[in-house]
């Protein structure tokens, strides 16, 4: 017998079918809505139109569909209306499975295309600056690098395939007028009459643009019940485009500017004027330093852009553990357990995540960012229970707008899942911990550092009270007037070590280029005892605070 859902009719979840501590939206409990990324996983396939239309513009599109047509005419006989259809939909991988069945189809293909100009030298140099591609055999040209231009036309085709609606269905459409010009095209009268027309008809094109992105995934949704590996081939090219993408061109920030190229150099780590090893004011700028060349060993070594939960997930945990070192480090009185646990605690914290997260399968990467985004979602719903003269106050809608904005969930269709279970592993830190082989650090460091969050008892006694000299009060607690002076430079020594050791252990797990790796740590001479990603020892044995590696082993100039 089925079980009858269970629906929440009040709270902030209302009308959302609840199973165990996960939400799920009435279509996502169907289990029938599948979300896509087209431009993840077939717009390297269509990069030729792509291409060609962002070289051309769209009425371009026009010379795909004669060029559909005179292949077609120029194979007829030779095998099924459906495998030319299919052959000639604008994928790469669709050309060579074409060639495949019909050998000498090469030949017509590519002459046909130079005839109507739909390879122009700008696009072939594109096209041949990645190796590996489906259908190579399209370009004469050998494999080379990208020079500017053609790193210049890629950024601009890809960038107008995704901000141009039009545009994206005008490439999404060459299947359609494929299949229709071999005769294989079947649908409803109004879809036909609304396609008979298009692009050509301003008054119905916007709709038109919208049934056909619809009607495409619908349709590679179908052909995936009937062929599961169908787009294997174009999956695996478009993991080789995207990690090529990331060899051949460098990260760009909002503060480079549009177009800019960050320079691949890390800042010389420098002890600036005052800066004093023994009061550990250069401190703060080794962590920073540490930081950076963190972040130039990743952004020079080879990325997989295909699948990139796992170095977001990386390099995001230890930019929040790095960055709360770094502001922590800004503030001497904050060097001192009562002030500055909340530090030692987030380096043991993330440094348990990522080495269990190591030990998963890869999508628990995947698992903790959707984890994060559900509770986006239901803080966003809680925020707009807010009485409507608190969401009229200057900033409050923009901040419950940037709380849905986190949680990438559709503005129609309502998809993400809110899981309200403890974390987003199903299981405690201190499971992940006994997990991964840190059980030793959490609870020589990650105790300590958490009770003090948490305001246990015994650290406010022993942080925020002092006993009354009254001896008529029997010696009972009262609150302190004095502040813990803090500056406890072989505290905030353990911080900058602990992020090190952090730092070097993520670099392993993903398998960073050790050859960028070591130019981006180059200012560092490396020392015996330098932190390494498989110490686990703590310092909480040795000194006030939990520490992940030696205090000496970081150099320190």
């Amino acid at each position: 017998m089925k079980r009858q859902q269970r629906i929440e009719t009040s709270g902030p979840l209302s009308g959302h079918v609840r199973k165990g501590r996960r939400y799920l939206s009435p279509l996502a409990a169907t289990g029938v809505l599948h979300t896509g990324d087209w431009v993840r996983d077939d717009l390297p396939d269509l990069l030729w139109p792509v291409l060609t239309l962002a070289e051309l513009g769209s009425s371009a599109a026009l010379r795909f569909v004669r060029w559909q047509g005179a292949v077609q005419r120029d194979l007829a006989g030779r095998t099924e209306p459906s495998v030319l259809a299919d052959g000639l939909d604008g994928r790469l991988t669709s050309l060579d499975r074409l060639v495949e069945k019909v050998p000498d189809a090469r030949g017509f293909i590519r002459d046909r295309a130079r005839e109507l100009g739909l390879l122009p030298q700008s696009v072939a140099r594109a096209l041949a600056s990645y190796p590996e591609r489906p259908a190579a055999w399209l370009v004469d040209l050998d494999f080379a690098p990208p020079d500017q231009p053609e790193v210049d036309l890629l950024a601009r085709a890809i960038l107008e395939a995704l901000r141009d609606g039009h545009r994206e269905s005008i490439i999404k459409c060459l299947s359609i007028w494929s299949a229709v010009q071999a005769g294989t095209f079947r649908s409803d009268a109004s879809t036909i009459d609304l396609l008979k027309t298009y692009p050509n008809d301003p008054a119905t094109r916007s709709m038109a643009d919208s049934l056909i992105r619809a009607a495409w995934g619908a349709q590679k949704g179908f052909i995936l019940t009937k062929e599961p590996t169908r787009f294997d081939a174009a999956v695996k090219w478009a993991k080789v485009f995207w990690g090529m993408n990331s060899m051949t061109t460098r990260c760009i920030r909002s503060r480079d500017g549009v177009g800019a190229a960050p320079s691949a150099e890390a800042d010389s780590i420098q002890v600036a004027a005052g800066e004093n090893p023994d009061n550990g004011s250069h401190l703060q700028r080794l962590a920073m330093d540490l930081l950076s060349s963190y972040i130039e060993a990743l952004e020079t070594s080879p990325a997989r852009l295909y699948d990139q939960e796992r170095q977001e997930v990386h390099s995001g945990l230890v930019a929040r553990a790095g960055r709360e070192v770094i502001t922590a480090l800004g503030v001497p009185d904050l060097w001192c357990m009562e002030h500055g646990a909340h530090v030692g605690r987030i380096l043991v914290e993330v440094r348990i995540y990522l080495q269990w997260m190591g030990l998963q399968d890869p999508s628990i990467y995947r698992k903790y960012q959707e984890y994060g985004s559900g509770k986006a979602k239901l803080y966003t719903r809680i925020a707009e229970e807010f009485p409507e003269h608190l969401l009229s106050r200057p900033g409050v809608k923009d901040s419950v707008g940037e709380l849905d904005r986190l949680s990438h969930n559709h503005p129609v269709v309502d998809h993400r899942i809110v899981d309200t279970g403890d974390s987003f592993a199903g299981k405690s830190l201190r499971a992940m911990a006994e997990e991964s082989g840190l059980i030793d650090l959490y609870r020589h460091a990650y105790y300590i550092a958490s009770g003090v969050t948490h305001s246990e008892w015994w650290s406010i006694e022993t942080h925020c009270m002092e006993r009354c000299l009254n001896v008529l009060h029997r010696g009972h607690l009262i609150p302190s007037l004095s502040l813990n002076a803090g500056g406890n430079v072989e505290l905030a020594e353990s911080w900058v070590n602990a992020l090190h050791a952090l730092i070097r252990m993520s670099l392993d797990i993903l398998g960073t280029d050790k050859e960028a790796v070591t130019a981006a740590f180059a200012w560092l001479e490396p020392e015996e005892g330098t932190p390494d990603a498989s110490d686990n020892t703590t310092d909480g044995e040795r000194s006030a605070d939990p520490a992940v590696s030696d205090p000496e082993a970081t150099e320190q100039r």
